[in-house]
């Protein structure tokens, strides 16, 4: 594919990817609401984006990713009635609402790092947009949107329906959606129909968090944060808005809603607030959405430790990372141990490659070109880069790297007569190889702490190896063997090559 094209959950099909004011690229994530530590779900949301945020800089964009903190307005099970998830939360543990967001934001973060992730542009949070929440709020009153009861305003769905398409994104119908949910209505609820919304929320005496507005002593809703920041950021009309599809609705349809509601772009009937949105899949156990508010998350500080009761082990950061991107973005995942464990698997055979890959100098070798060889890693950048162009399919980028590895296991084999492609086009296979694993696909990042292991283990098995190579060079077959049969025991198994011995670890 020459040129990228991504898929659209507003138009539902693969579009050609063209930025409103190119090279210039603006990019809207629904981030964290800081009311607990990040699961796996959390994770694939951000690797996506991370993924979308490094392949357009890699093709030339200049990005704007903003990527919001949600520390006020989400209400317990995403409804418009309830305790505060933050508030809740700083209840439970009885520190402050702020220190609770400002903990957890911290370990986000931490955990973010852990699995590679480049930091977003500018991530602003809900609390610090208040005053641009009121204004976006007032305008859509004035346009006949909303209404107020009792010092809280909702967003009146049927009166916007009337202007413009409410259900656009999701292919919801409001007519269907009113008659299905019209006698679930609460008794005493103050929403003229059931799929309106909360704007501003009237705030109940044991409401910690709360703000002057012209209406009552309150807080925003938890769609309007989300118009407020990514508009004053990105300009009224941006290129990508990415999020979970849990969030497709009713999160992502309100904010097209609101954004077209308060005519921020002057334009009969909205330009839907973003020109492409993008939506993640979701992370699965035993074919049910994984998350906190059905109890069978599973944290990414679990993972790291392996302390859960459904994990047979740890997991370390970039096997997470390796086993979500195995999998396209729009399909969904099903978390298991097998299948965590053969990503570790399939990761440790990919880290041999690179080790190899480092360790070869075409320029030292005679050239015999063998065309199979040649074409296969002539033809890589251009293959992985189709790849990528087709909606970001790193699982198929990751495939053409395995197809790779071969080749890279016989020219780091091959004698010096035999090295099979020329070394042009090596230089430039490895210099691409490395790109798209360490740039694109964010799998060259590693703790401080992971690299010592990695250099102590080198050095390790270094003198190991010059051990067993002394005793066979003396004829010492027993002492030799013996080394190999523990090393085997181990999992770390030798391969004797012309330029010495090799190890990996087989698990």
């Amino acid at each position: 594919m020459d040129a990228l094209h991504v898929y659209n959950s507003l138009t539902r099909r693969k579009e050609r990817f063209e930025p409103i004011n190119p090279p210039f690229v603006g990019m809207y994530v629904c981030g964290p609401t800081v009311y607990g530590n990040a699961h796996l779900g959390h994770a694939r949301s951000a690797i996506t984006f991370d993924i979308v945020f490094r392949y357009l800089k890699a093709s030339g964009y200049q990005v704007r990713y903003v990527r919001n903190v949600t520390d006020v307005g989400h209400l317990e099970n995403d409804a418009d009635e309830g305790e505060s998830k933050v508030e809740k939360q700083a209840r439970i543990q009885q520190l402050e609402p702020m220190e609770v967001a400002q903990l957890y934001f911290n370990n986000y973060i931490e955990d973010m790092a852990a699995l590679g992730m480049l930091r977003p542009s500018i991530e602003p949070r809900a609390t610090g947009h208040i005053l641009e929440q009121i204004e976006v709020i007032q305008q859509i009153l004035d346009h006949g949107y909303a209404y107020e009861v009792n010092g809280s305003i909702y967003f009146d769905v049927p009166a916007y329906n009337k202007d413009f398409s409410y259900g656009i994104l999701s292919g919801r119908d409001l007519d269907n959606m009113l008659a299905e949910s019209r006698d679930n209505l609460e008794g005493g609820s103050e929403k003229r129909h059931p799929a309106d919304f909360a704007l501003w929320k009237k705030a109940s005496p044991s409401h910690i968090m709360r703000w002057n507005s012209p209406w009552s002593v309150g807080f925003p809703g938890w769609h309007i944060e989300c118009t407020v920041m990514s508009t004053k950021y990105l300009g009224e009309w941006y290129d990508i808005h990415g999020g979970g599809m849990d969030l497709l609705f009713p999160h992502h349809e309100a904010e097209i809603a609101q954004s077209n509601a308060c005519n921020l772009h002057g334009h009969a009937h909205g330009k839907n607030e973003a020109k492409y949105w993008l939506h993640n899949n979701m992370i699965t156990y035993e074919g049910q959405k994984m998350g906190k508010s059905l109890g069978n998350a599973i944290g990414l500080r679990e993972f790291f430790s392996g302390d859960h009761p459904l994990l047979e082990q740890p997991y370390a950061p970039m096997t997470i990372r390796f086993f979500i991107l195995q999998a396209h973005y729009r399909s969904t995942v099903d978390f298991s141990n097998a299948a965590l464990q053969a990503a570790e698997r399939g990761l440790q055979r990919m880290g041999e490659g690179l080790k190899r890959l480092a360790g070869i100098d075409p320029q030292a070798r005679a050239v015999a070109v063998n065309p199979e060889l040649e074409q296969n890693l002539a033809s890589f950048r251009a293959d992985v880069t189709a790849h990528m162009n087709d909606d970001f399919n790193t699982a198929k980028a990751i495939a053409r790297m395995y197809e790779a590895l071969p080749v890279i296991n016989q020219l780091y084999k091959d004698s010096s007569s035999t090295f099979g492609v020329s070394p042009e086009t090596f230089t430039t296979f490895r210099q691409d190889f490395l790109a798209v694993w360490q740039d694109w696909l964010g799998m060259g990042a590693t703790t401080e702490a992971a690299g010592q292991q990695e250099d102590l283990l080198d050095g390790l098995m270094g003198v190991i190896t010059e051990l067993r190579s002394q005793a066979r060079q003396a004829k010492d077959w027993a002492v030799a063997d013996q080394i190999r049969d523990r090393l085997n025991a181990l999992h770390i198994k030798l391969e004797d090559t012309p330029d010495g011995t090799d190890w990996y670890v087989e698990k």
